[in-house]
């Protein structure tokens, strides 16, 4: 029983801190997912291995997951470093909605309408009219 509410409690952290959007960089999300899910991986894993208690096999599950997507989001965030080039100082600027679902309105010059349906929140979009790079609201 001790061991089953110490997994829903970790599921339910995790499920919660994934709900925050404060992990803007892929290295703070990979980290977030990587933590999450070596957590659950290692509070479900049997009585054998270094550690006895489930909650010392599951913290150290979550610092190995962590440590495994942080260095895995930081390689994506150098890909992106390099498709995009440096981040402009004061960072990207924020698209604002428009009228029409699913659309947003360029915050550089024409200020067009761009379809952002099935681009994730926070992720750049690059303006087709202008070349502007900006972050989706």
């Amino acid at each position: 029983m001790k061991k089953s509410s110490l997994v829903i409690t970790t599921a339910l952290s995790a499920i919660a801190a994934l709900a925050l959007t404060s992990c803007e960089t892929a290295t703070g999300t990979g980290a977030l997912v990587g933590a999450a899910t070596g957590a659950a991986i290692a509070g479900n894993t049997g009585p054998h291995g270094y550690y006895r208690d489930s909650g010392g096999r599951t913290l150290a599950g979550a610092a190995i997951g962590a440590g495994a997507g942080a260095l895995i989001g930081a390689a994506i965030d150098a890909n992106r470093a390099a498709e995009y080039g440096p981040v402009p100082e004061g960072g990207y600027r924020i698209a604002r909605w428009s009228e029409t679902p699913g659309f947003v309105r360029s915050p550089c010059p024409p200020h067009v309408l761009i379809d952002v349906r099935g681009i994730p929140r926070g992720s750049l979009v690059r303006d087709p009219s202008s070349g502007c790079i900006f972050r989706r609201p």
